[in-house]
């Protein structure tokens, strides 16, 4: 039985993803990648690789685009939800966004007040959490001392 547990924990196996989930953690549209990462599995290794030193093809990407919606979504300060309701279904460039940001069409202008009160709500929320918390820490403490 040792032996056997010896010989399964020296064949540790390389962690590999999809170029999909590669290319999610990137923050890069998988379409838009070069063929041979879109084609091939990606270690953790290559991944790391790629965060810290960041070859001129993800370099572009990240600068120029296409960028996927949740990239495109935090560029103009909205959520994915509010681009599909805005009509913007398709991943789209940098140039895209920033002409978007400057027409400031109705739809955007009406999805970055939402999301600003989402935000302000989820401020709220977690200032109330740690209020209550605190309550208890020292009603907690009142009892224990009684």
């Amino acid at each position: 039985m040792l032996d056997t547990l010896d010989t399964m924990t020296s064949h540790q196996t390389t962690q590999t993803m999809k170029p999909a989930t590669a290319a999610k953690k990137l923050g890069v549209y998988l379409e838009a990648t070069p063929a041979e990462f879109q084609e091939g599995l990606v270690t953790r290794a290559e991944l790391n690789a790629l965060q810290t030193d960041p070859p001129e093809w993800l370099q572009e990407l990240r600068r120029n685009g296409p960028h996927p919606r949740p990239v495109v979504a935090a560029k103009l300060g909205v959520s994915i939800a509010g681009l599909a309701r805005g009509g913007v279904t398709e991943p789209l460039t940098t140039e895209q966004i920033d002409a978007l940001k400057d027409e400031m069409p109705g739809w955007l202008r009406q999805e970055r007040a939402t999301q600003a009160e989402v935000r302000k709500e989820a401020v709220r929320i977690k200032e109330k959490q740690a209020e209550d918390a605190q309550k208890r820490a020292a009603r907690a403490d009142e009892n224990a001392r009684s």
